[in-house]
C-alpha cells in the first residue's frame, strides 16, 4: 500500500498576504462537476478525505475534482497574526481567493458547520460558484446550547499526552452525542484534531480562535441566516443532520424545507455535532446526491 497522499497539497497566498492550504484530489480534465469541502470552526481540510477519496475515485457515477480548504489559522494554512481575521467575511474571501487560485468557476458545495455558513453566504458573494450545496449539521438557526458548548472547548483543550490519550479525551467529551463512533474512527478524528511539533501533540488549529466565540453573547438571541438559505432556492440542496446535534435542530430543518420544498434530508444515527462523514452510509447518500446534480 503507497504512503503517498491521495491529494495534491497546494499552497496560495490570500489578499492579505497568508500561505493558505488545499488538499486538491482527482482528476482536474473531467466533465463532473468539482465538490468543494468547507469544514467546521476549527476543523481542517483532512476532515474529508474519506469522502473526497470516494468522489474522486468515481462513487458519484465519475471521478471528480474534490478541493478542500484550510482556513486561515487551521491544519496547514498561516496562522493570522490577528484573531479578529478570524471572521466569516474574512475567511469568505479567502475561499474566493482558493476558488480563483485552483480555478474553480462552479462546483457542488460540502460545507460542515462553519463550512455551511460560509456557503450560505457565498449566495451573496459569488452565487453563480454554486451549483449544489450540502450542509453538514448546520442551518440558519444555531442553537445556543450547542454554541455555548463549543465554546468551552475551542482553545481550551488540554494536552493529550498519546493519541490513545486523546481518543479518551473526545470520549469523555463527546460521547453523549456520538453514540456509536467506532475505535477506528474515535482515533482517526484523534489524529485529524492533534498533530505532533517538538515532541509534543497540538491542535490542529490556532487556539486564537476561541477568542472570537468569548466575543459571542450565547444567552442573547443569535443572528439568523434566512436570508442566506434563500439564496439556495434554485439550486439542489441535501441538509444532513447528527441525530443527537445540539446545534442544529429539526425545526430549524423542517422550516427549511418548507422554504426550499426540493430539498433532500438525511440523518444520521447516532451522531451529534457535527456527523464525521466517515461511515459508508453518510459517504453513500453524499454521492448519490453528487450524481444527480451533475450536468446531462
Amino acid at each position: 500500500m503507497s504512503d503517498q497522499p491521495a491529494y495534491e497539497s497546494r499552497f496560495f497566498t490570500s489578499h492579505d498576504g497568508l500561505r493558505l492550504h488545499v488538499r486538491d484530489y482527482g482528476p482536474r480534465e473531467t466533465s463532473a462537476l468539482p465538490v468543494v469541502c468547507l469544514a467546521g470552526l476549527s476543523r481542517n481540510s483532512g476532515d474529508f478525505d474519506a469522502v473526497a477519496q470516494s468522489l474522486a475515485n468515481g462513487s458519484a457515477g465519475k471521478p471528480r475534482r474534490v478541493v478542500a480548504l484550510d482556513y486561515r489559522g487551521r491544519g496547514l494554512s498561516d496562522y493570522d497574526r490577528s484573531w479578529t481575521n478570524y471572521d466569516i467575511m474574512v475567511e469568505n474571501r479567502d475561499i474566493l481567493d482558493a476558488l480563483t487560485a485552483t480555478g474553480v468557476h462552479e462546483a457542488v458545495f460540502l460545507g460542515t458547520s462553519r463550512g455551511g455558513l460560509h456557503t450560505m453566504v457565498l449566495t451573496a458573494t459569488r452565487p453563480s460558484l454554486i451549483r449544489a450545496a450540502i450542509l453538514n449539521d448546520i442551518g440558519p438557526v444555531i442553537e445556543q446550547k450547542g454554541l455555548a458548548r463549543i465554546r468551552g472547548y475551542v482553545g481550551k483543550l488540554p494536552q493529550p499526552r498519546s493519541i490513545a490519550d486523546a481518543v479518551d479525551l473526545f470520549r469523555t467529551m463527546m460521547s453523549a452525542h456520538f453514540t456509536n463512533l467506532s475505535e477506528q474512527e474515535w482515533e482517526t478524528y484523534a489524529r485529524l484534531t492533534f498533530e505532533e511539533k517538538d515532541g509534543k501533540l497540538v491542535p490542529r488549529y490556532d487556539p486564537g480562535l476561541g477568542k472570537t466565540l468569548e466575543q459571542i453573547d450565547v444567552e442573547a438571541p443569535l443572528p439568523t441566516l434566512w436570508p442566506q438559505f434563500e439564496g439556495l432556492r434554485n439550486v439542489p440542496v441535501l441538509v444532513i443532520r447528527g441525530e443527537n446535534s445540539d446545534l442544529f435542530s429539526t425545526a430549524t430543518m423542517d422550516e427549511m424545507a418548507r422554504r426550499h420544498p426540493a430539498m433532500e434530508t438525511y440523518t444520521v444515527a447516532g451522531q451529534g455535532h457535527a456527523p464525521l462523514l466517515l461511515d459508508e452510509a453518510s459517504i453513500n447518500r453524499i454521492s448519490a446526491f453528487v450524481a444527480g446534480v451533475d450536468p446531462a
